[in-house]
């Protein structure tokens, strides 16, 4: 049995899920939410150590890491119809510069704003006491400091800076599919769905630098993802499952 914990369909936690519906893969889905800080609570601890989604449960075995996720599901199920890594050397080489890139550089400024922009205002909602009380549940050092930067609000250079690697990161993803309709060669693979968890959504947050004059082929590719069926049933049914899970008081 296959049981995703998930933030749902965005950023890293959407590689596993969209790979997982791209596959046809029969799966429990287990929204935690970030807001209610599910993932710092003992039981998901129980799960993975660190507190961090997403975390694949199969069969008992908690395989953590999105993009190792990923790679795992290609490696669990060998005789799946639909392949999303190539047979090719040289294309798994190439699709996994892509994934490497995504986890390493594009991910990270593209995340710092996310946090200034929306983890921010929430973190400095709390009180004092409250926020402590978060924040001494959070298990991994570095990201204790993350949530102290986004509640003080992070320094001018560093948004400076991270701007600076989106447009880098932009201008790489523009230049490459310009060149080839997906990122790894002519066949769709883990590096678009690694690469899509964090560019959709740019054509709206970075509209000035994702748009349809500046960056017309990245627009497409993320276009071409979000009409495929399996990212349309992605989209759909977490919206309802992670409705049916939201507080009965919720407005």
């Amino acid at each position: 049995m296959l049981t995703l914990y998930s933030f749902g369909p965005g950023a890293n936690s959407l590689k596993p899920l969209l790979a997982l519906y791209e596959k046809g893969l029969d799966f429990a889905p287990r929204f935690v939410d970030p807001t209610r800080f599910e993932h710092h609570e003992d039981w998901f601890k129980a799960i993975n150590p660190r507190g961090q989604v997403p975390a694949l449960d199969h069969d008992g075995n908690v395989i953590t890491e999105s993009t190792v996720i990923c790679e795992y599901l290609e490696d669990a199920f060998p005789d799946c119809a639909v392949k999303l890594r190539p047979a090719d050397p040289v294309a798994i080489a190439e699709m996994r510069v892509w994934t490497k890139w995504v986890d390493e550089y594009f991910c990270w400024c593209v995340s710092t704003i996310g946090w200034e922009r929306m983890i921010g205002p929430m973190a400095r909602a709390y009180s004092d006491a409250e926020f402590e009380e978060k924040v001494a549940r959070i298990p991994i050092p570095e990201q204790q400091v993350k949530w102290r930067h986004a509640r003080a609000g992070f320094p001018q250079a560093t948004l400076d800076e991270e701007m600076r690697k989106i447009r880098v990161s932009v201008a790489r993803l523009e230049a490459r599919l310009a060149q080839s309709k997906w990122l790894a060669g002519p066949d769709y693979s883990l590096a678009d769905i690694c690469n899509f968890a964090i560019a959709n959504g740019m054509q709206h947050g970075f509209a000035d630098i994702v748009n349809p004059a500046a960056t017309p082929h990245l627009l497409a590719w993320i276009e071409a993802i979000n009409a495929r069926p399996a990212a349309q049933a992605m989209f759909a049914k977490s919206k309802s499952e992670m409705a049916a899970r939201a507080p009965a008081n919720a407005a």
